[in-house]
């Protein structure tokens, strides 16, 4: 890792790429993830399920298959199959450090089935049109379904429709502005904090040094956001900032929660300093193993 990668700077460079698998792939490298020779790979579905689905889809009569909430009218996203397909794909070879579930092929809420927990996009949303379809198709949850990930039913026609999160009273929120880029997005959430070296600066009970709020504010004046739409997960939101290889995740709600993720430890504690916040390396947590 001899090469710094300055997160400040990440927002402009998502939005001068031409494609989100491209900076998915370079955040990949960046972090240290590759996918191990001879790895089992977690596949859309099995041969029967596929041919279950294309039964379906051609309207031959089935029995119970499991594809009760799917609506067989809808297609799929071209990005969602695209995003399964990658070779580089650490959720596909290493899912456990995800904590989410896949739902394939995407299934409607509200669910015929009864198996989904939320409900259609709320009547006083202006994401739609008031006459819009207002049903969700959601392909990825929460391992505990607190959150589940979908896009409108009215925009499944098109390749890379925008996300929408499950959040508080079955109300839904924008998530991503694309099905690519909520993939993305949701690597920066998992990823460096688990392949990188990092440290719990605020956990809801205690800080290690100084005051929460103040730190806070250090972060927000100094540190340039990462230009996602702020992560919206287990009654709360996070927000991430970047810096020279370095991130700061940054969370409201009841829980709360600061965290810091670099690509090597002296950017860590780099960091910390450049805050305020006093941190010795033996306050860091080594990277994991995959």
């Amino acid at each position: 890792m001899a090469k710094i990668v300055d997160y400040g700077a990440f927002a402009d460079r998502l939005k001068a790429a031409p494609n989100r698998w491209d900076v998915l792939r370079e955040f990949h490298e960046e972090w240290g993830y590759a996918v191990r020779p001879g790895s089992d790979r977690w596949d859309r579905w099995t041969e029967d399920e596929h041919e279950t689905y294309v039964r379906a889809l051609s309207g031959e009569p089935r029995d119970e298959d499991g594809l009760e909430g799917v609506d067989l009218a809808l297609p799929i996203p071209a990005a969602l199959d695209e995003w399964w397909e990658l070779p580089f794909n650490s959720f596909t070879h290493d899912s456990q450090h995800y904590e989410t579930n896949p739902v394939y092929p995407p299934t409607v809420r509200p669910d015929p089935s009864g198996y989904g927990v939320a409900g259609p996009l709320q009547d006083d949303s202006d994401l739609v049109a008031p006459d819009a379809d207002r049903r969700v198709c959601v392909f990825m949850a929460e391992n505990q379904y607190c959150n589940e990930w979908g896009y409108l039913a009215a925009e499944a026609h098109d390749p890379d429709p925008r996300v929408l999160v499950s959040v508080d009273d079955d109300r839904w929120a924008l998530q991503a502005r694309s099905v690519s880029e909520f993939f993305l997005q949701l690597t920066v959430q998992r990823l460096p904090r688990t392949l990188g070296w990092s440290a719990e600066i605020y956990d809801g009970e205690e800080i290690i040094d100084g005051d929460e709020d103040d730190l806070r504010a250090r972060i927000t004046e100094r540190m340039p956001e990462l230009g996602f739409e702020p992560w919206a997960e287990l009654q709360q939101d996070t927000i991430v900032y970047g810096g020279p290889d370095v991130l700061a995740f940054v969370a409201d709600g009841e829980l709360g929660g600061i965290a810091f993720a670099g690509r090597t430890p002296r950017a860590v504690l780099d960091l910390a300093e450049r805050l305020g916040v006093k941190l010795t390396e033996e306050d860091l947590t080594e990277p994991g193993e995959y």
